[in-house]
């Protein structure tokens, strides 16, 4: 029998003798007056402080005990004396609780001599027995996989952790605040939905049993959300958990959260100017500064954003003018014949081609915020053709530190245009590409009875907590990313 084991035997057994000796050891509430936090500021000789928290470390020192409780927030030394508890109660403290129990205390606030603000206890309660020990203190979890499984664990032993989904929760709320603000109002779309719409991505696949119909996870709540333009609504948001089957790594994950909003009469101009100032103004207000310091990299969010368009950039990274070349066969000999490596080309159509290639010899180079503009037409099925050039869309992206952070363009809100491109779509489809979008006709039935004129933009919230908590990995921005089920009984993870 491994030591953890025993462990949890030793625990199976002291959970007995209590329920034995009539003592409950899972209490359905306990009141507090303060959270740990809190008492961190209370001023000595506070007394009636009631605490609660998880315990993590316990020394005794004779008839003088010294703990701590922690939760996400606060962390706060405790002091158990004998004399001050009763011999039985002090007692019943060794025997019964051990490191991880949740405790509750009531008692009045001191600093000891060493400096430390400390709850002297007068009693406490057994609140939640623990069965399994925590990872040792001073190593915490190091293996990357155990703490993506076991996140709860994670965040005991790292409280700075806790602080990115802090971050999270602020960037959101200041996200809502911001655009409701500017008058939009948050809806809710479809999660299934009978068309995979919204983006070019491979859907998840399901089966509705009670209608007996094929349904697809959301890719995209674009497509509803244009809906709601038209009828009538004039600006709306929506953040919406979003799934695509496709690979991982560490800027893509499968299901992923994204802030999606449309506002009638404005092109992807209004919006780009709107971007810049909404962005600014979550840096400013997550982080205090418009100066970032990401990965070992300084990133500059103040001043005017530069506007690249996709074909320049191109040409800029790489010497090849993909207005040159007008079908994807002739774009694919000249990128072989420059040596450009890429990958997942084979059944690519032109716009997918051109957003490989800017992926390959562009995007890896941007460290500021840059708006990419123009992107070609046949990689936005969605956006509106650009009246000077119609082989171009109306459309940007917020590219940061080589991240997509913002997509965004002004919509196509022609019917006839809009069932061209689906059916373009649709060959590619048939050709071998998976990205491609099917045919909608509930939507064009919507578009034929008339959208206004309207710009709409995606925010990937995973990324941008990423940038504003120095992560390289979306994982870490996610409390509880999908892991593959390990085989065999889960254990308390080893710690070196």
């Amino acid at each position: 029998m491994t030591e953890k084991n025993e462990q949890f035997q030793v625990r199976l057994q002291k959970r007995e003798e209590m329920i034995r000796d009539g003592v409950v050891p899972y209490r359905d509430r306990f009141e507090r007056t303060h959270s740990l936090k809190e008492a961190e500021t209370l001023a000595d000789e506070t007394d009636n402080v009631r605490l609660a928290g998880r315990l993590i470390s316990l020394r005794s020192f004779g008839k003088l005990v010294f703990g701590h409780l922690q939760d996400l927030e606060g962390k706060l030394q405790i002091a158990i004396e004998k004399k001050t508890i009763g011999d039985e109660r002090f007692d019943l403290l060794k025997k019964w609780v051990d490191i991880g129990d949740f405790l509750g205390v009531s008692g009045k606030m001191i600093t000891t001599r060493t400096g430390e603000k400390t709850i002297a206890v007068q009693e406490y309660w057994l609140l939640s027995k623990t069965m399994r020990p925590l990872p040792e203190k001073w190593h915490g979890l190091t293996d990357i996989e155990t703490r993506y499984r076991q996140r709860y664990l994670d965040l005991i032993m790292d409280r700075e952790g806790g602080e990115r989904f802090f971050v999270r929760a602020k960037i959101i709320k200041t996200l809502r605040n911001y655009l409701e603000a500017h008058g939009f109002i948050e809806v809710d779309t479809p999660v299934l939905q009978p068309k995979p719409s919204g983006a070019l991505a491979v859907p998840f696949v399901t089966h509705h049993r009670a209608l007996d119909m094929t349904c697809y996870l959301r890719i995209a709540p674009e497509t509803y959300l244009k809906r709601c333009i038209a009828a009538g609504f004039d600006r709306v948001y929506e953040c919406a958990r979003c799934f695509r089957n496709e690979g991982m790594d560490p800027s893509h994950l499968q299901d992923f959260s994204m802030l999606e909003f449309y506002a009638a009469y404005w092109n992807f101009e209004d919006n780009m100017a709107f971007t810049e100032g909404l962005v600014k103004h979550l840096v400013q207000e997550t982080r205090g500064s418009l100066l970032l310091d990401y990965q070992g990299k300084s990133i500059d969010f103040s001043g005017n954003w530069p506007r690249c368009s996709i074909r320049d950039l191109i040409k800029q990274d790489c010497g090849l003018d993909i207005d040159d070349y007008s079908t994807a066969a002739d774009l694919k000999q000249a990128i072989t014949a420059r040596n450009i490596d890429i990958e997942d080309s084979e059944h690519a159509g032109r716009g997918k081609l051109i957003d490989l290639l800017y992926k390959k010899v562009s995007r890896p180079r941007i460290v500021n915020p840059l708006f990419l503009v123009y992107h070609p037409l046949d990689l936005s099925p969605l956006a509106r053709r650009n009246d000077d050039n119609p082989a171009i869309t109306d459309r940007f992206q917020l590219v940061v530190n080589g991240w997509e952070i913002v997509n965004a363009y002004s919509e196509l809100i022609d019917p006839v245009d809009q069932r061209a491109r689906f059916e373009e779509q649709a060959r590619l489809k048939a050709g071998g590409d998976e990205d491609a979008l099917p045919m909608d006709e509930d939507y064009l039935l919507c578009l034929e009875h008339g959208l206004p004129p309207v710009s709409g933009w995606g925010m990937g919230i995973d990324r941008f907590v990423c940038l504003m908590t120095n992560q390289d990995n979306l994982r870490e921005a996610i409390l509880f990313p999908l892991m593959k089920p390990r085989s065999g009984p889960l254990q308390t993870p080893e710690t070196d």
